[in-house]
């Protein structure tokens, strides 16, 4: 019993360690797994034949993963991916799969052989590039969108290949392994249910067992979560969800088919459950701590005698791979006008195997589809492509990136063919309301914005606009600011939006200008360089939202609105107080312990003006108040005349 304490210890302290190291240099968690496993068992031999039985055990986290992989897959957002998750990605698996497979078929390879390597080596690492977009900012760009439609589609795709691998295996492996299996055949018996069955009947089994996860996911599991959530206990719950997971795992093993393919189809079946989120949160620590153990023996496993070996191989065969895959990936990328530094990102993002490769080469082995040294050679190609993927990063934030902005600096701006009352600096979606407000009530206006593809966009809809620095005093001249008489700011950049108002006030004096503040400290630094009104541009929103907030919490809608009123008004009054405070502070830091001081202060006060408030009108009463009469605004309007 120590001992399996002991190597618990282990691998938890190496994942411990390693990982966050990984991350923190932008290598990945999966890399970092790898790396723990690397250490722990080639490089110190801590570890060393139990690993290949903790993977076996670890595989369970493919499982969880495809679990939760089907229930992301909400048929509504495939139909809307349709064109780029099978046109796209199936072509790039496809593609990538068919060339591999023909090279190795070269090189004296069966078909069967080959065509396996193909598939291991079309996909990518989901985990590693997933995680380096989000980290980056990139996933919402044009080429973060397509490689995230490749990667769900190879994703998907990994269910028919393990569906598909057992039937590639070779007679020489599988009689190999039938005589070491018929040693061990006295010890125990694989639990199967098909096992002598005719053809026709392993059918009907397999049928049956795939109609009762479709059937049962959906019309049975739904009662089953609303009794154990009617329960009240957290660990009952996730312990149902284990039980879901392991017991359709279970059947699937039973009747011959993938556990992974039976796992996945429930997690679709369940994409539209109700406890689809509650399921994901209890499943997904589960997959993560057994997909890391599984990476860790995946490490602990390889053989640097191999690599030492064959280091030439091992290499040319890995940059071989990332370049092909990149050619598919580039020429699939100029087919879908994927344009500018985004068709670089796809296909430098992708270029890499992925942590599945290591699942279909385990498969594969155990499926008597490829012997053992091929498998390990290939593991290392796998390994060593994700390794090389965050230097792929670097050179596209360093050498694409910097190249793709250099050209969108060098067009030229637009030549400016009229005037307005009102010039408007930024057109994303703050300045686009304003501007289409004023639009709309006959104000003529001057649009400027620096970005070229939000230039284009609002061409597209018939939105006038100009490309063009606002800080540009030439623009501005050619704009008509002379004559103008408002200027809005509400561009992105908060130093530019500084000059810009700083400039204006300077030059201009006679127009007025309104500017969209980021937060406090841009909001105070535009009202130093002069801007005549600034709002910040989540202030009404979030007020707007938190007196919803006080609704729906029950406070009567008049009351609440009165609320609104006064934390409004006492937020005005404190606004000069805190500028002057920032104004007058000659430090670097105007946040400084008199600032923080005077805003806790304020709050104090804000939060005795609300109760005070709340006391005058007898909150006791409030649901005792009636609506103002039918014709309170005729009232309204009326004492508005006699005002007049």
């Amino acid at each position: 019993m120590t001992i399996y304490f002991i190597q618990a210890f282990i691998y938890l302290c190496a994942a411990v360690v390693a990982v966050p190291i990984a991350k923190r240099l932008g290598l990945g968690s999966v890399l970092g797994y790898l790396i723990a496993g690397v250490v722990i068992g080639p490089v110190v031999g801590l570890v060393g034949e139990e690993t290949l039985a903790i993977q076996h055990f670890a595989e369970f986290g493919v499982v969880m993963m495809l679990f939760l992989v089907g229930l992301e897959l909400e048929p509504r957002m495939l139909w809307d991916m349709r064109h780029r998750l099978i046109g796209l990605g199936g072509l790039q698996v496809g593609l990538t799969t068919v060339i591999v497979m023909a090279i190795a078929m070269m090189f004296g390879l069966g078909w069967t052989m080959a065509l396996a390597i193909g598939l291991i080596f079309s996909l990518s690492s989901t985990a590693i590039v997933l995680q380096t977009f989000n980290e980056k900012g990139l996933a919402k760009t044009e080429g973060g969108r397509n490689a995230f439609s490749v990667l769900l589609f190879q994703d998907i795709a990994v269910i028919p290949m393990l569906a598909l691998i057992p039937l590639l295996a070779l007679p020489e492996l599988v009689e190999k392994a039938q005589q070491l299996a018929q040693q061990a055949a006295d010890h125990h018996e694989e639990l199967s249910l098909v096992a002598g069955l005719p053809g026709w009947a392993y059918a009907l089994v397999v049928i049956g067992a795939i109609a009762a996860v479709v059937v049962g996911g959906h019309f049975l599991s739904r009662p089953l979560f609303r009794f154990v959530a009617n329960a009240g206990l957290r660990e009952i719950f996730t312990a149902t969800a284990l039980m879901l997971v392991i017991g359709i795992a279970a059947l699937m093993s039973l009747v011959g088919l993938s556990p992974a393919l039976g796992t996945f189809l429930a997690g679709v079946v369940l994409a539209n459950s109700e406890f689809r989120h509650e399921l994901e949160s209890n499943i997904e620590p589960f997959k993560g701590l057994l997909l890391g153990l599984f990476f860790i023996t995946v490490g602990a496993g390889i053989d640097f005698s191999v690599l030492f070996s064959n280091v030439g191989m091992v290499l040319g065969i890995t940059l071989g791979v990332m370049i092909l895959k990149a050619a598919v990936l580039f020429i699939l990328a100029l087919i879908f006008k994927v344009r500018g530094s985004d068709r670089y990102l796809l296909t430098l993002s992708l270029a890499q195997a992925g942590e599945f490769g290591f699942v279909l080469l385990s498969y594969s082995m155990q499926n008597h589809v490829l012997p053992a040294d091929i498998a390990q050679v290939l593991s290392l190609v796998v390994a060593i492509s994700m390794f090389l993927t965050p230097g792929l990063f670097i050179f596209f934030d360093k050498v694409v990136l910097p190249k793709f902005q250099e050209k969108s600096n060098e067009r030229e701006a637009d030549k400016i063919d009229e005037t307005g009352t009102v010039i408007i600096a930024g057109i994303g979606r703050f300045g686009q309301i304003i501007n289409r407000l004023l639009v709309a009530n006959g104000v003529k206006t001057v649009v400027l914005d620096h970005e070229a593809g939000q230039i284009d966009n609002m061409r597209s809809i018939k939105i006038k606009s100009y490309y063009g620095d606002a800080t540009r005093p030439d623009l501005l001249h050619t704009a008509g600011i002379e004559e103008a008489k408002l200027l809005v700011i509400a561009i992105d950049d908060q130093e530019r939006a500084v000059e810009l108002a700083e400039y204006v006030k300077h030059t201009y004096p006679h127009v007025r200008i309104l500017a969209r503040a980021y937060d406090r400290g841009h909001q105070y630094a535009l009202r130093f360089a002069g801007a005549d009104f600034i709002i910040s541009e989540t202030y009404h929103s979030a007020l707007t939202l938190g007196t919803q907030a006080l609704k729906d919490l029950g406070i009567h809608p008049f009351r609440a609105e009165q609320l609104r009123q006064t934390f409004n008004e006492t937020e005005a009054k404190s606004k000069d107080v805190l500028y002057q405070a920032w104004k007058d502070n000659t430090e670097d830091n105007k946040y400084n312990a008199t600032y923080r001081d005077l805003f806790m202060q304020l709050e104090e006060a804000l939060s005795k003006e609300m109760k005070a408030d709340r006391h005058d009108k007898h909150a006791s009463s409030e649901r005792g108040w009636t609506p103002p009469p039918k014709n309170y605004i005729d009232v309204i309007a009326d004492m508005q005349k006699e005002q007049d």
